[in-house]
């Protein structure tokens, strides 16, 4: 736990005065106020958390969360759980969606292993940072002990502090792999935000109306059993959730503690996030939601942390797709603040610009 509290204290709001700056700049540039839309808001936003109005951030990583899931032994999902540990090798291998559209943005994908219920080689090239081999049935008994669930959140932060050793870090995506984390997912915002569970509860990976309606039964079961208190972030991740949501909300918080820049995903970053946010509320204006998922909580947790989406493509994937086409996106939103000429740039006056 000392990690954790340590890494929060060390949380600073980005510079005020920066962003005040890029807001002027803005309303100076040679076009109408606020023609580029939410463009012009994500860049004084970057300004702001680095400090410059010529924010340049070509050190971008993707860090893929693994871990698998007890509960998918109630029939949750339609691939089974071997899934998980095979995705594994293939983001190493360079060959998964994440990878693809990740190396478009200019980004690295690196994995790290949470808790997939498979015992990797020591030497294959990913975080090796599992806290067990899978979360417990939690319709049963809870996914995982409260220690567990601080360990699962401070490994996320010693992830980010590994990758900041290792070089400039400029921008930080979450993405996430393990059959099931929809359902811990689900979990976790209705436990959050005591909405009706059918309400909140997507078909993950295509289920069928029965599928989806076992889904919905499970969580409920879960959330009467245990009763997660909406107060504790820690007991609703160790009552529902998942060893690799619990690393999404220590990525949250590392980075914040950096001052770098994070790009959410879909409904799993995003339950990861809402956690680590709810643990420290002012790692909030570090974070970007780069897209609004098909999956029917997701618009519930982005509601609960203030943000909007950049863009709905329809994603439902996961792995760190909507982070990695989120980047493009936040470049752009820097060039915009840089390099558009402001009217005394270009020649003109207050009085052609009146006229």
């Amino acid at each position: 736990m000392q990690l954790l509290s340590t890494t929060i204290s060390k949380i600073c709001p980005p510079d005020a005065a920066v962003h005040r700056a890029a807001l002027e700049r803005l309303a100076d540039q040679a076009r109408p106020q606020g023609s580029l839309g939410v463009l012009e808001s994500l860049s004084a936003r970057l300004a702001a958390i680095t400090g410059s109005l010529d924010v340049r951030l070509p050190n971008k990583v993707i860090v893929t969360c693994a871990g698998d899931h007890g509960v998918v032994e109630e029939g949750v999902s339609l691939f089974p759980q071997e899934v998980t540990s095979r995705m594994v090798y293939n983001f190493v291998g360079g060959g998964a969606s994440v990878s693809v559209l990740a190396a478009h943005a200019g980004a690295t994908v690196r994995v790290a292993d949470l808790g997939v219920n498979f015992d990797f080689e020591p030497e294959l090239p990913i975080f090796h940072r599992k806290i067990g081999k899978g979360t417990a049935n939690f319709a049963k008994q809870p996914a995982m002990s409260r220690a567990d669930a601080i360990r699962s959140v401070e490994a996320g932060i010693e992830i980010v502090n590994q990758l900041v050793a290792e070089g400039p870090l400029d921008m930080l995506g979450t993405g996430d792999m393990g059959i099931g984390n929809t359902t811990a997912s689900t979990a976790v915002i209705a436990a959050f935000s005591g909405r009706d569970v059918g309400e909140l509860t997507g078909r993950g990976t295509g289920i069928d109306d029965a599928m989806l309606a076992c889904k919905v039964a499970v969580i409920k079961r879960a959330l009467a059993l245990h009763r997660p208190d909406p107060a504790d972030p820690l007991d609703i991740l160790a009552k529902v959730g998942g060893f690799e949501i619990g690393g999404l909300a220590g990525l949250v918080i590392g980075a914040a503690a950096h001052g770098i820049p994070v790009v959410c995903d879909g409904l799993i970053s995003t339950a990861g996030a809402l956690i680590g946010c709810e643990l420290a509320p002012s790692a909030k204006a570090y974070l970007f939601a780069s897209h609004n998922s098909v999956e029917s909580g997701h618009r519930s947790m982005l509601e609960r942390l203030g943000l909007v989406p950049l863009f709905d493509l329809q994603f439902r994937l996961g792995e760190g797709t909507g982070a990695a086409m989120g980047m493009h996106l936040l470049d752009a939103a820097t060039r915009v603040l840089a390099d558009i000429k402001t009217f005394a740039e270009v020649g003109i006056n207050n009085a052609h610009r009146k006229a």
